[in-house]
């Protein structure tokens, strides 16, 4: 597609010098896809060369397309609409385009200039509880930006940075020991990300109704927040874990060890993986270090408490706190040692955080930070700032136990696609087994789907009604459509029919069949878009658009109901194609595809 472009920008180098006697370079024509109203397949903008040619931008788009259409072969007509020469491609171009895009497979890697080494950091769990729906769409943007770097030939590193250590895991850590009365993810039957994130929510409760209490007793209520016995308990403990106070470690070690298998599950059970994972609690130590050198080479300072700070003011930032004055480190300390071991680890060349846009400012603060130290790797940091997820309800808490809980949304979304499946009735020939992945792969891909087609710099509301819509612009409308990909080509072996047949002999196409085309050719256009704005966006928009060119196809030229053979070989060809570059676009988005349904 790029190369029938560049070939057309020159045709329109050679006809602004035929008819109008001037240089244009190739860089000052901008071509885009003509709109669908309109006859063609590229426009031309002419309003930009007004000034140069001398002419109304109608004018010159006439004379222009009229030279094209008497002398360049691969232009078969032209129309104008005010300032927009639109171009109509000859067939024969369109079958040379399909005939070289077959020859490489869908998923062959798309060149770019982007980097070659990257680290996508994404899902950076809390301990303290199980992930919810702001954890799946960041696991499922960080998985998804992962596939689409490696589609460009990358070599890409799945990395997980879970948050063990800290305040917040403290008060399930003192939850616990309060309430908890030897109860196990066994003994409790709940997996035991769900226990932690019970015992998370019982500490606020109760630290709530301690702050009520002093208030009540004529206490401020900032002191009362710092002086509750259960945070200052919490506190303590803290100081105790980084002492390493055998106790608190090894319960510390028995409820992580509950969350980690909660969460594996959780993992497995939604599609994501990881190539490395890194741990706050083997990290911080390497951050103090970095804090330490900070402190020697003179570009941080201590205030009379003994915290350690960074002045970033001079950056249009601000002071910031790098250690507590008790000695205990915060999460920009974890972090300073968390970019240098992936360094370390990987010598990457971009190395990209999956974080939701409320950590812009610290995003920007770890960055800086890292530059006043002089590291090499400072630059190579990317934040792929993406928004929250509301509710119609509101703001999803964790603290107060308001979040759509991710274990239980997936059951959900699983079971709305087994009712809309069976209300279809059309299971006959699968086995149970088969049915019960078929109603998975439908309900993940249609969750996968609705936190994925939104841009992901945009905030964005989660309709539960809306997320298991199995019709219109969902997951499972593309699946479904591969699924017709695969009921051809089954049709066709038991026809003795094959894709690969000749169709050389074809001259004229349908429009349909020059219109998918179109549509396939785009795709490496597409990868190389998401992979340069980080966006799945993108990817989803090109699978929704190429599902419904295809069903559009597939309506208006019957392939088995052709008679002319080479004309069959080549729908049979488009056809399989189109299965073959749904399975790749959704893979980039970690959704699979089904062969019946």
């Amino acid at each position: 597609m790029q190369q029938l472009e560049n070939s057309l920008k020159t045709a329109l180098q050679t006809a602004a010098q035929a008819v109008f006697g001037l240089d244009i370079p190739a860089a000052s024509l901008t071509l885009q896809p003509t709109r669908k109203e309109f006859a063609g397949s590229f426009t031309l903008v002419t309003f930009p060369l007004t000034k140069a040619f001398g002419k109304g931008p109608e004018q010159i788009g006439q004379a222009l397309g009229e030279w094209l259409k008497n002398n360049e072969p691969r232009v078969s007509g032209y129309n104008v609409v005010k300032g927009f020469l639109n171009l109509e491609i000859a067939d024969a171009e369109w079958l040379q385009v399909f005939s070289q895009l077959s020859a490489r497979p869908a998923t062959a890697p798309v060149a770019t200039n982007g980097p070659q080494n990257v680290v996508v950091e994404y899902s950076s769990p809390n301990t303290n509880k199980p992930l919810h729906l702001g954890h799946l769409r960041n696991n499922f943007l960080g998985y998804s930006v992962a596939e689409i770097l490696k589609a460009t030939g990358a070599t890409v590193t799945k990395a997980n940075l879970v948050n063990d250590r800290g305040i917040h895991i403290c008060k399930s850590m003192i939850a616990y020991q309060r309430f908890g009365e030897g109860e196990t993810p066994a003994s409790a039957g709940m997996k035991g990300d769900h226990l932690a994130g019970k015992y998370y929510v019982l500490f606020e409760k109760h630290y709530r109704e301690e702050i009520k209490q002093l208030e009540a007793e004529g206490v401020a209520t900032d002191v009362a927040k710092k002086s509750a016995p259960l945070m200052a308990e919490a506190q303590q403990m803290l100081q105790a874990w980084e002492a390493n106070d055998e106790a608190v470690v090894s319960l510390w070690r028995q409820m992580n060890g509950w969350v980690y298998e909660g969460f594996d599950e959780t993992y497995k059970n939604i599609g994501v993986d990881f190539d490395q994972f890194y741990y706050e609690s083997g990290t911080y130590l390497l951050g103090k270090e970095r804090v330490e050198e900070g402190l020697q080479k003179g570009v941080f300072f201590k205030k009379e408490n003994g915290s350690v700070w960074v002045d970033l003011q001079a950056e249009g930032l601000d002071e910031k706190l790098l250690l507590r004055a008790d000695g205990t480190s915060v999460y920009i300390t974890q972090d300073l040692g968390t970019a240098e071991l992936k360094y370390q680890d990987f010598g990457y060349d971009s190395s990209i955080y999956v974080i939701a846009d409320e950590q812009n400012y610290h995003m920007q603060v770890l960055q800086a930070t890292l530059k006043k130290l002089g590291k090499p790797y400072a630059d190579a940091i990317h934040h792929l700032s993406y928004g929250m997820v509301d509710l119609p309800s509101g703001k999803m808490k964790s603290r107060e136990g308001t979040v759509v809980d991710a274990d239980e949304l997936v059951r959900d979304v699983v079971a709305a696609a087994k009712a809309a499946t069976l209300e279809k009735g059309k299971t006959e020939g699968l086995t149970d087994a088969e049915l019960e992945e078929l109603y998975h792969m439908l309900g993940l891909g249609a969750l996968k789907y609705y936190l994925l087609k939104v841009d992901p710099k945009k905030r964005m509301l989660f309709n539960p009604e809306e997320s298991v819509n199995l019709e219109g612009d969902t997951g499972p409308f593309i699946q479904y459509s591969h699924s017709r990909t695969a009921a051809v080509r089954r049709k066709a072996a038991e026809l003795g029919a094959s894709e690969t047949a000749d169709y050389s002999t074809v001259t004229e196409l349908h429009p349909a069949d020059s219109e998918l085309i179109q549509e396939l050719a785009r795709y490496a256009t597409v990868v190389a878009e998401a992979a340069k704005n980080l966006s799945p966006a993108v990817v989803a928009q090109y699978a929704y658009d190429l599902a419904r060119n295809y069903n559009r196809f597939y309506a208006k030229v019957p392939i088995f109901a052709e008679t002319d053979l080479a004309k069959r070989n080549l729908r049979l060809a488009l056809s399989a194609r189109t299965g073959e570059q749904l399975k790749a676009a959704f893979g980039l988005l970690g959704i699979q595809v089904p062969e019946r349904m």
